[in-house]
């Protein structure tokens, strides 16, 4: 059980913690004497039950602590026996304070007098996880109250690609150490997608996470969805990857290049990437909340708005070019902590005479026998003559 902190509080004295006092100096031996054999004791009548909170990682966060409020206000605010903030003789008193927290606490002052003595702790970092006491004191007695800090690192995105004969999956920045999920559409048993997980902090504490599985059969033969879930399963980031069989098309012929949407995916965006060699290219994107899109191959390809906004994101070439077009078209739909990716390998072949003109020019040399028959008659009976 943490530290359960004795205070002297009576009128103009004042005894503080850590040795220092301002009254009657004598009696600071034993208040530290006294800290250590009441470390194991709680004194019901001042001390309140736990308070959860969790505060997110680089971000301000409040602790919550409240007093009966009367004169003579007097705060401290400690991590276990850690000096973190003091506040008495109505100005903060913070030459104890440990350098951790240094320049990252304040509190609410115009606040005390309506005895609210919580603590403004700003960019949160790991290390700040634990558990806090704030003691309360005035004239009319005291209080501690425990807070315990939890400390989150949200799941921003999952990086996914396919590459050989392996499905990666990747996430970083997050904490505590989140957890993977993998599955497949269709779906597969669990005995024959295993996966192989390493989790790695850095030296800020937070977690890079890094999962691979094996594809299945044919790289077209499944979708591969992997799920980074948070230690509290509060928070769930879901992206998945499709490659599809290649598709052929014909310079100078429209081409429709399929990709739709997950199920219930709402206010997303969508963006079309072409990759021909190594550096991919923006062709368009689009965003469902607005309705607004940027084609940068504005004449060459586009979406059908009617279809787009009920998940067919499908891209439309509009006069491809064997050589200019070929490669690999990748589908992106975003949506809240959801991403789902469609790869198709596109060859565009050269352009085939067509049946119609096949016919045109039989016909025109249909036409042409005639004359050039009389032409060789002609010839001929000039020969003879």
């Amino acid at each position: 059980m943490p530290y359960t902190i004795l205070r002297i509080h009576k009128h103009e004295q004042i005894c503080e913690w850590m040795n220092t006092c301002k009254g009657n100096t004598g009696i600071t031996g034993s208040i530290t004497s006294l800290l250590i054999l009441l470390s194991t004791l709680q004194l019901a009548e001042n001390v309140t039950s736990v308070s959860l909170v969790t505060c997110l990682y680089s971000e301000d966060c409040v602790l919550t602590c409240s007093f009966k409020p009367n004169e003579e206000e007097l705060v401290h605010w400690y991590k276990q026996q850690i000096p973190v903030h003091s506040y008495y003789y109505d100005s903060d008193q913070l030459q104890l304070q440990n350098g951790h927290f240094n320049g990252r606490t304040s509190l609410f002052k115009d606040q005390l007098v309506h005895g609210n003595a919580s603590l403004l702790l700003k960019r949160v970092d790991v290390s700040d996880e634990g558990i806090y006491i704030c003691y309360t004191s005035t004239i009319m007695g005291n209080k501690e109250t425990f807070v315990d800090v939890k400390v989150k690192a949200l799941i921003q995105s999952v990086r996914m690609e396919m590459t050989g004969e392996v499905v990666s999956c990747s996430s970083q920045n997050i904490y505590p150490a989140p957890l993977v999920a993998w599955s497949t559409d269709p779906s597969s048993g669990p005995e024959t997608l295993q996966n192989s997980t390493v989790k790695t902090p850095d030296s800020k504490g937070l977690y890079t996470v890094e999962s691979t599985v094996r594809i299945l059969g044919n790289v077209s033969d499944h979708a591969y969805f992997c799920s980074v879930i948070s230690a509290d399963k509060a928070q769930v980031w879901t992206t998945s990857i499709k490659q599809t069989e290649e598709f052929i098309g014909e310079a100078g012929r429209e081409l429709s290049i399929p990709c739709i949407a997950p199920q219930n995916l709402q206010n997303f965006s969508l963006t079309w990437t072409f990759i021909r060699t190594n550096d991919p290219t923006l062709v368009l994107s689009y965003d469902s909340k607005t309705r607004r899109s940027s084609n940068f191959w504005e004449g060459q390809a586009g979406l059908e708005q009617d279809q787009v906004l009920m998940g067919d994101g499908s891209l439309l070439l509009h006069n491809p070019e064997s050589q200019e077009h070929t490669g690999t078209y990748t589908c992106t739909f975003t949506g809240f902590q959801r991403r789902h990716m469609v790869q198709t390998q596109v060859n565009i072949t050269a352009r085939r005479l067509t049946a119609g003109i096949t016919k045109v020019m039989a016909d025109h040399m249909l036409w042409m026998i005639p004359a050039v028959s009389t032409l060789l008659w002609q010839s001929l009976s000039n020969y003879i003559h």
